[in-house]
């Protein structure tokens, strides 16, 4: 009877394993590509310099262990070896700020503040509190620092190392006004009885001698029913800057955990969705010699008052927008503190101004404007902070980014006489500008050769010529030394994941410059398997327009005429790249999907990055319009060019990808035959604010946009297999999104479509054993869906 129990067992494992697989021909195994990082290699990253250029640290786990580690390679000795603890801690920070003749360095840590003399290589610790202590930068000509404590700002003497709290939030006022009757009651009182008189006489006194006493102390800022933040005091030390900020109330979302340590369903509270009322912002200056505060002047920005287009769709609605003005940032001071510059965001994310702030009056000046009816965005641009900026080496002029052409490159303007020059320009895109130390070159990422292969470049301070300085391609991540003679190389190419390279800068190498990896972390088992460099295709989409892709093609003996087109996330993301992706377990999963005889198709359709302003705005006020499109006419190429049988297509993806997925299965449904959408968006009103407002506007003032780009609103077009994959506790897009679509399939009596629920995934599932069965369940759908129907 044991014997038999024990052959019913391995019965029951051999379903199980069959069913994993499911007529799987390859030698990989979903449950082993699930396995991330422990089946590739965990990978280098993080790559840090020691102040003589001597050692190159970096984080690395080559040992499986639990956390990454930091790990040094030594120039001199070619050896890498794991650090100690100590080391870890006392390595100084990648950022911070230089005093003007760059001796000094001083940076927040752990939220503590340093000062790195960089001639002695000597480590100050300014503050060592239990308080966070974060933004130092130098004032009073650069023999002192400021810093933020809370809601605070604090100056530490270089010389003589005293601490000074500059500022002090004011008490919010207390004092009710009295009523008429009351206000009568009291002077009567005071003059009925000369007690009373003497005693407010003496309390007023206290009053008076407390506010001299004040008055020496630190500067009182008065929020005025507002959050105040980022207080900054400028180079020269004559003034303070500081913003203040009024929150809306805005409705969150709970999110229930049903898998808790106590047992009990416990919920958490999770960002609203999109259409909150804005924050509103000023900015205040504070002039410390005559003691008073003023806001700066910004009514008058060019533009200001713009009335979108999109509103001419909706005659009969009155548009309101009474404070366009978004997030400010600034000021950016030159090193002199003669300027101070501003960068302003409008809240409907579609305007940008780059401002001249005058601190003697709070008055400014325009520098660059940059519009779009669309939003702002692109690299370098329309981040929380404006985007990419600074002080060119002459102090009177500025550096920063713009897609006036098209694509971001390089621009710099003299704050004088308001001329505009671009340093760069051409159908390919700038990443990450920065200026040598010697200030007579830039150096940034470009993809000039091709959307999918970004090298690292050189280029005169004042442009010019381009010079290439790295060769290998894929994605070169670059680590200049201190002397900016060597680099690391943080490099990848579709089919090699991440290794850490060091090679000589071609600047300054009297030879030919080649890089040499000194990190080998790839696993055993990946290394067996010969993995596909995919092919980077272009077809035309049917207005004309070369659509990227990956092209996976199985060999002819294992073809079965089947496709499956990968949809990646996030909308403004790249995958048709050249470099190891960051879907990599998807990456792997195609190669198991063409070793069964599938062609898959990865496509960078409108809205990716790497290919310009116009790809990445194709998407705005109708997702789900071009971006869905791309993918219709990815199938018709297969169809057209391969020889894939139009009825044995399937589509997949997560995130954007999973919402990419579900309007393909309900608007284009005689297209794909099956579909697997993952931690999908099921309505774009549901989402977050800062995505969706900048794409599709907000629901009440643009409804048709979140109408025709919400799957809900087209359920009832479903004909193929649905899978819906979704993480329970997901806190990014909410798993009530897709509860909602349920109950939106099940009224309209859909029953070609299932499930499958993560009780303790977020949007970026973590446990292996969930990536395996929703990888399963996908390989699943498709052979079912595809192969195995008649």
């Amino acid at each position: 009877m044991k014997n038999n129990w024990l052959l019913y067992g391995a019965f029951l494992l051999s379903l199980s394993i069959s069913f994993a697989q499911h007529g799987n021909k390859s030698s990989l195994s979903i449950k082993k590509i699930m396995q991330g990082d422990d089946f590739v290699g965990h990978l280098p990253s993080n790559p840090q310099w020691s102040l003589d250029g001597q050692t190159l640290y970096f984080d690395w786990n080559p040992e499986k262990a639990q956390n990454d580690s930091l790990y040094a390679y030594h120039l001199k000795s070619a050896k890498t070896i794991k650090t100690d603890f100590e080391t870890s801690y006392s390595l100084p920070s990648t950022n911070g700020v230089y005093n003007p003749d760059r001796s000094l360095k001083v940076y927040s840590k752990r939220g503590d503040i340093f000062l790195l003399n960089l001639k002695t290589r000597g480590l100050i610790p300014i503050t060592q509190t239990e308080e966070y202590e974060s933004a130092p930068h130098f004032t009073d000509n650069g023999t002192k620092i400021a810093y933020r404590q809370g809601k605070n700002l604090f100056t530490w003497d270089i010389a003589n190392g005293s601490t000074v709290q500059l500022t002090k939030i004011k008490s919010a006022k207390s004092e009710d006004e009295k009523s008429a009757k009351d206000q009568w009651l009291y002077e009567d009182q005071l003059g009925l009885f000369e007690v009373l008189r003497e005693r407010k006489k003496k309390k007023d006194n206290a009053e008076e001698m407390k506010k001299r006493f004040e008055a020496k102390g630190p500067i009182p800022l008065d929020p005025d029913d507002k959050s105040i933040y980022n207080q900054r005091i400028s180079p020269t030390g004559n003034y303070i800057t500081y913003l203040a900020t009024k929150s809306p109330t805005n409705k969150g979302t709970i999110v229930p955990h049903y898998v808790t340590e106590s047992g009990y369903t416990e919920d958490e509270s999770t960002r609203s969705k999109v259409g909150n009322e804005p924050y509103e912002y000023e900015m205040f200056v504070y002039d410390i010699a005559n003691k008073k505060a003023y806001p700066v002047v910004l009514d008058s920005l060019q533009g200001l008052d713009y009335v979108p287009e999109y509103t001419k769709d909706y005659p009969d609605k009155t548009y309101e927008n009474k404070n366009r003005l978004g997030y400010i940032d600034g000021p950016l001071w030159s090193e002199d503190g003669k300027y101070a510059l501003l960068d302003i965001n409008s809240n409907d994310y579609k305007d940008r101004w780059i401002v001249l702030l005058d601190p003697k009056d709070g008055s400014v000046s325009l520098l660059d404007h940059q519009h779009d009816e669309a939003w702002i965005a692109g690299p370098g641009i329309g981040g929380y902070d404006g985007g990419e900026k600074g002080w060119m080496p002459d102090g009177k002029s500025i550096w920063f980014q713009s897609e006036k052409t098209g694509y971001s490159h390089l621009y710099v303007i003299d704050v004088s006489t308001k001329k505009i020059k671009a340093l760069t320009s051409g159908e390919f895109e700038i990443y990450d500008p920065r200026i040598s130390k010697d200030k007579k070159r830039w150096y940034f990422t470009a993809n000039k050769n091709h959307p999918g292969d970004r090298q690292f470049y050189s280029m005169p301070i004042g442009g010019g010529k381009l010079r290439q300085l790295t060769q290998m391609t894929g994605s070169n991540e670059v680590t200049l030394s201190p002397d900016e003679r060597k680099m690391a190389i943080l490099h990848s190419y579709t089919n090699k994941p991440t290794e850490l390279y060091i090679q000589d800068n071609p600047i300054w190498a009297r030879s030919t410059a080649t890089a040499k990896r000194i990190t080998n972390s790839t696993t055993n088992d990946f290394n067996a398997y010969e993995w596909r460099d995919p092919q980077i295709i272009t077809f035309k989409a049917e207005d004309g327009e070369a659509v990227h892709a990956r092209l996976y093609k199985p060999s002819s003996d294992v073809k079965n005429k089947a496709a499956i087109i990968f949809v990646h996330g996030a909308g403004y993301l790249q995958n048709a790249h050249k470099w190891w992706s960051t879907y990599f377990r998807e990456y792997m999963f195609h190669n198991l999907l063409v070793d069964n005889g599938y062609t898959v198709l990865d496509i960078d359709y409108r809205g990716s990055a790497g290919y310009g302003r116009d790809w990445r705005t194709g998407i705005y006020r109708h997702m789900g319009g071009k971006d869905l499109s791309d993918h219709v006419d990815g199938a018709k190429y297969l169809i057209d060019e391969l020889a894939i049988d139009q009825d044995k297509i399937g589509i997949y993806g997560g995130s954007y990808g999973g919402f990419i997925t579900l309007m393909a299965m309900f608007n284009a449904a005689d297209t794909f035959k099956a579909g697997a959408a993952i931690r999908s968006v099921g309505d774009w009103a549901a989402y977050s604010h800062g995505y969706t407002a900048r794409i599709l506007n907000t629901p009440v003032t643009d409804s048709l946009a979140y109408r025709r780009s919400s799957p809900i609103y087209f359920a009832e077009g479903l004909k193929g297999d649905l899978l819906i994959l979704h993480g329970m506790i997901d806190d990014n897009v909410h798993f009530q999104d897709m509860v909602r679509l349920s109950q939106r399939l099940i009224e309209l009596e859909k029953h070609n479509w299932e499930m499958a629920v993560y009780p303790v995934e977020r949007h970026s599932f973590v446990e292996p054993s969930s990536w395996t069965d929703e990888y399963t369940r996908i390989y699943k759908l498709f052979q079912e869906s595809l192969l195995d129907k008649k």
